[in-house]
């Protein structure tokens, strides 16, 4: 069922504490952790702890939760020093965008050129 935990996804194990990730910030909504398979210099997924297949999926039931995500990942943004330099939020959607985890999640790149179009 949408909205809750999933025993197949990954990422629902990293906001259960099953699998250990790099975090770097929490809130009652949200994980922030550093991508294990790094694009950029800061490649940071912030994710909503509630499962949702997708960024529309979660916009669609929880629009909330949905700004809570791009609000952290702005932070993340923030935090890490590339609020200044630029940085790029990406929402992947479908296998054939290049979405492998069915968690909805947002890429913050930065600290290197990111060149549009992107791909």
């Amino acid at each position: 069922m949408a909205g809750e935990p999933q025993g197949d996804c990954l990422f629902c194990k990293i906001v259960s504490g099953d699998v250990p990730a790099t975090l770097v910030r929490s809130t009652e909504t949200t994980v922030a952790f550093r991508d294990i398979n790094p694009q950029a210099p800061t490649h940071i997924l912030v994710i909503p702890r509630a499962h949702y297949p997708d960024a529309g999926s979660l916009a669609a039931a929880e629009p909330l939760i949905a700004a809570d995500v791009l609000r952290e990942a702005a932070a993340v943004a923030a935090d890490e020093g590339a609020d200044s330099s630029g940085y790029r939020i990406v929402f992947n959607t479908g296998a054939g965008a290049g979405q492998t985890v069915f968690h909805a999640h947002a890429h913050v790149l930065a600290g290197r050129g990111l060149n549009w179009p992107p791909g």
